[in-house]
């Protein structure tokens, strides 16, 4: 059974007077009444006495009492914790009569019950991870957050690398009439050589058939004379016509042309090269981003996985990427009923035990929202006790000046001076 208040007696403790309190057994008590009127001394009380001296008021008798602070608390088990006397020693008895101390308060008092706004006002990562521990899942959603921290900036360096290289290989020149590979020099000079030495034969043999024609010319206008050596040089004129007959020169412009352009065209290739390498390592680190998309999504869904086998305290609520989420929404742009729904919950999960928790300054919250998270205490079993600047009819009770307007007063005797007329 969760551990709620019952009844609560204070007197003299801050600006409390004195002050009778019976909470609701579910849902919201609303203590309501101006400023300065001793609303948040009842909080403070209620904090002393059930979590001990760590919450004791700096100034915890209240100014111009003779009386020392007064409380006593009744649990919905029986238990009764009281602290008076001149130096507030605390006193918890069971319902059997038997005598405990603040070891036994602390077994159903959860800290945060005391002090909530403490959590509401902690970071969006110390309230996760407070989730997350008391869930029972905080170390391996860690080392999976960890591993996706990783994984994430090695996918950021990998990315911003494709891009760079994806950038630089559209900035590359493309020539696509050049050749694939890098023309040699030596190659074409020789090539060349070869043509020229080819061509020096075709002359060599023109020169020969033109020194023929010419004998035979000679021998031709000399025929008596040279009858017998014409017969010897029509055979060999013969042969030299039929052999210069299908002679084709080559022409070696081309082979020039490459040559006078060898170190344009080789820029082009060089050029084509690094084109279609920067592509290859654009390439590369595009699909190594891939790869690591995949783990990251892979990584996400453990931890989805992870969460939802939890037993969270609400239904939506869950963490992502270390910040609290509740029906979507991150912890600033929750409402302020869902805040209180969430931290109250949470506080509830770190100790089913203790069945209550202490509000101060619910002015900040309009009537719709103090009905909604009224309600949902209410259907959770959970006891709330809150202050708020108000008068209205929300408020279970009204405090004016330490009393709760219209209880009974009890007035403290007035101090009997100990001194006589006409001593000093």
């Amino acid at each position: 059974m969760s551990m709620k208040i019952n009844r609560l007696e204070i007197e003299n403790v801050k600006r409390i007077k004195a002050v009778n309190v019976e909470p609701k057994e579910s849902g919201l008590t609303i203590i309501g009444g101006n400023n300065n009127q001793g609303k948040t001394s009842v909080l403070d009380a209620i904090a002393w006495a059930l979590g001990g001296d760590k919450y004791r008021p700096s100034q915890a008798s209240r100014e111009g009492s003779v009386l020392p602070p007064n409380l006593h608390i009744v649990m919905n088990n029986g238990l009764v914790v009281e602290r008076k006397g001149k130096n507030s020693a605390l006193k918890v008895t069971d319902p059997n009569g038997q005598k405990a101390g603040q070891q036994l308060l602390n077994e159903f008092v959860e800290q945060l019950a005391l002090d909530l706004p403490k959590f509401m006002e902690s970071s969006g990562a110390e309230k996760a991870r407070t989730l997350l521990q008391i869930i029972g899942v905080g170390d391996q959603l860690a080392i999976l957050e960890k591993e996706e921290k990783e994984l994430y900036n090695e996918r950021t360096f990998v990315g911003r690398t494709a891009d760079q290289k994806e950038k630089f290989a559209k900035e590359q020149p493309y020539f696509p009439d050049a050749p694939k590979d890098l023309v040699s020099p030596s190659e074409l000079i020789k090539q060349q050589q070869d043509i020229l030495a080819r061509n020096g034969e075709n002359q060599r043999k023109r020169e020969n058939l033109h020194n023929l024609e010419q004998r035979y010319q000679r021998i031709n206008e000399q025929l008596e004379e040279l009858l017998r050596q014409q017969r010897d040089v029509e055979g060999d004129l013969d042969a030299a016509r039929k052999s210069a007959a299908d002679l084709h020169d080559e022409s070696t412009l081309e082979l020039e042309n490459s040559i006078s352009n060898i170190e344009e065209i080789n820029r082009k290739v060089r050029a084509n090269l690094d084109k279609e390498k920067a592509e290859d390592d654009a390439r590369g680190y595009r699909d190594q981003y891939n790869e690591l998309t995949k783990k990251i999504g892979d990584i996400r869904e453990r931890k989805a996985q992870l969460l939802d086998s939890a037993e969270l305290p609400l239904p939506e609520l869950s963490v992502k990427e270390g910040d609290l989420i509740y029906k979507g929404q991150k912890w600033d742009n929750m409402s302020g009923s869902d805040r209180l729904k969430v931290s109250t919950a949470i506080v509830r999960k770190l100790n089913p035990n203790c069945g209550f928790v202490l509000l101060d300054k619910l002015e900040q919250m309009d009537m719709e929202t103090l009905r909604d998270f009224g309600q949902w205490l209410e259907s959770e079993g959970l006891q709330a006790i809150a202050t708020r600047v108000s008068t209205g009819d929300e408020c279970s009770i009204i405090i004016e000046d330490g009393y709760v307007s219209g209880q009974e007063q009890s007035v403290e005797p007035a101090q009997v001076p100990k001194w006589k007329a006409g001593e000093f």
